[in-house]
């Protein structure tokens, strides 16, 4: 198989010069179709996006790091995700919390990348929608030191029953490890795929509390 030979020509939708001055809406409306797709039986996982980190070298250079999580809230104030603090990418946000975040969607042909800054949720967010999550993957957080390696699947089972055990007729209470992050967005680019490799995109930038926006050649 030639894979420099494969190309898809995308067709359909545009991405129009008078968009909104404030990306917010756009990405809101971007992200309801992609739902909409996807419970109108298309091959998507909407709310699935790509998070990059970095994290130092020992030779001083930036070891870049990329993983598939779920985006779990939206607004103004920019997009949530959900993890231990102890994990890899959590230690990695702490160390150096500027991110990267992209969504692809291929039934539609769009792609989304967002940057900016990472910071943790206030406890009481967090503890908010921890409550909401079921029960199995509260005590999931418990059975699992995300990241750390493990001798084997029996060893996880294990951990996961001793958890069942603790908190057998209780509920399970946030651990103290875990926590949600917001990316506060400075800059933002929407892309449209257009035949002939002829995309649209459009990249907005935070300005202090204003957003500025420009059509980028693909």
């Amino acid at each position: 198989m030639e894979i420099a030979d494969r190309r898809t020509d995308y067709a359909g939708l545009s991405l129009d010069d008078e968009v909104p001055k404030d990306p917010v809406g756009l990405f809101e409306t971007w992200l309801e179709q992609a739902i909409a797709a996807q419970d109108g039986g298309a091959d998507i996982e909407a709310t699935a996006m790509t998070l990059a980190t970095a994290s130092p070298r020992a030779d001083g250079g930036w070891q870049p790091h990329a993983r598939i999580v779920l985006l779990k809230g939206w607004g103004a104030e920019g997009p949530v995700l959900f993890t231990g603090h102890g994990s890899d990418k959590g230690i990695e946000l702490a160390a150096n919390p500027y991110a990267s975040l992209s969504f692809y969607w291929t039934p539609l042909f769009r792609q989304i990348r967002i940057e900016g800054r990472v910071e943790q949720l206030p406890q009481a967010e967090s503890e908010a929608y921890f409550a909401s999550r079921p029960r199995a993957s509260q005590l999931a957080t418990y059975a699992s030191d995300q990241s750390r390696p493990v001798a084997s699947r029996a060893v996880m089972e294990q951990a996961y029953a001793a958890a069942e055990a603790r908190f057998a007729g209780t509920e399970v209470p946030m651990p103290e490890d875990w926590g949600g992050y917001r990316l506060a967005v400075e800059r933002i680019e929407f892309w449209q795929g257009r035949p002939a490799r002829f995309h649209d995109r459009i990249r907005y930038t935070r300005a202090a509390d204003a957003w500025t926006h420009e059509r980028l050649q693909p």
